[in-house]
């Protein structure tokens, strides 16, 4: 049976997983499948998160929408790279369009409070910070004179210029574009105004497009530093990558602003720390010479 295990967890790492990590016991990463999982480890270490709700019947969902109000999130319970996630959901019709996406992922589903705000990714090791990035949902900005899809042109041109590809993906003009402008009014014929960000699409991943920034990791306020490490000692882990909101930015205390941890991810993709479109690459080659000396238990097995 362990060695079936082996077989069907490389399949799912080399199919699936390509440039993530894998620096964590088989216990730790048991312990950060779920949203619920990390829900209930924030929870009982005071790390502020979003009031949430793990459901199968969408009833439940629409009872929580009716107690806290929109905008809300969809996603499955068990899911990797923003698959099957919806958000900002402003409306029961949204909501339950969105129930049925995610359930195409996973049968179990989350709904949570929404938070506008900067997202960020943040790496932790044991007793440091490794990376911070900001991330972006797809998008361009008006130059005054230049329609979106010849702004989505000029943006793809930078991106393989840059040699981000096939790391970061390009900006597409596919039906899910022309939809998701269509519900801001836009068409790709529009001339955006000078310095307007037109978003293009609402999942802030790479696969349609997101980009990522890096972080000066000397800006991050030291209380933020200090609660990322407590969430690495929470969850009994090498390496997490935790992904949190903050309202306004990340080099302000979290106490003095709104703020919600979403989730930690074990093997979290550390190759996008190696392209972002904005800010300067960092070199990470002393944290991956750390993190090689560690004996990993059960590091094949899912």
């Amino acid at each position: 049976m362990k060695a079936i295990k082996k077989i069907i967890y490389a399949w799912i790492s080399q199919k699936f997983m390509g440039g993530c990590s894998s620096y964590n016991s088989l216990k730790t990463r048991k312990s950060c499948r779920s949203k619920e999982q990390a829900r209930d480890v924030f929870a009982q270490g005071k790390v502020p998160h979003a009031q949430g709700k793990i459901f199968f019947n969408p009833l439940v969902a629409h009872r929580f929408a009716k107690e806290h109000g929109f905008p809300l999130v969809i996603k499955p319970n068990v899911s990797g790279f923003s698959r099957g996630s919806h958000f900002p959901i402003k409306n029961y019709a949204q909501l339950y369009k969105a129930i049925f996406l995610a359930k195409l992922w996973w049968p179990t589903t989350v709904v949570e409070q929404y938070l506008q705000g900067k997202n960020y990714r943040v790496v932790v090791i044991k007793g440091q910070v490794m990376s911070v990035i900001e991330r972006f949902a797809p998008f361009v900005m008006g130059d005054g004179k230049s329609t979106i899809s010849e702004l989505i042109d000029e943006e793809n041109i930078v991106r393989e210029s840059m040699g981000l590809f096939p790391c970061i993906s390009p900006l597409k003009k596919s039906a899910t574009t022309i939809k998701f402008l269509k519900k801001q009014d836009l068409t790709l014929n529009d001339v955006p105004a000078q310095n307007d960000i037109v978003t293009l699409f609402y999942r802030i991943s790479l696969a349609p497009g997101g980009v990522v920034k890096t972080i000066d990791k000397t800006t991050v306020s030291a209380k933020n530093n200090a609660l990322f490490l407590k969430v690495l000692e929470l969850f009994d882990a090498n390496i997490l990558g935790i992904d949190v909101i903050f309202e306004h930015d990340i080099t302000q205390d979290y106490t003095d602003q709104k703020c919600i941890f979403l989730e930690v991810n074990s093997r979290p993709y550390l190759k996008m720390h190696d392209y972002p479109r904005f800010g300067e690459k960092e070199d990470l080659s002393p944290y991956f010479e750390q993190l090689e000396q560690l004996d990993i238990t059960q590091a094949d097995i899912f």
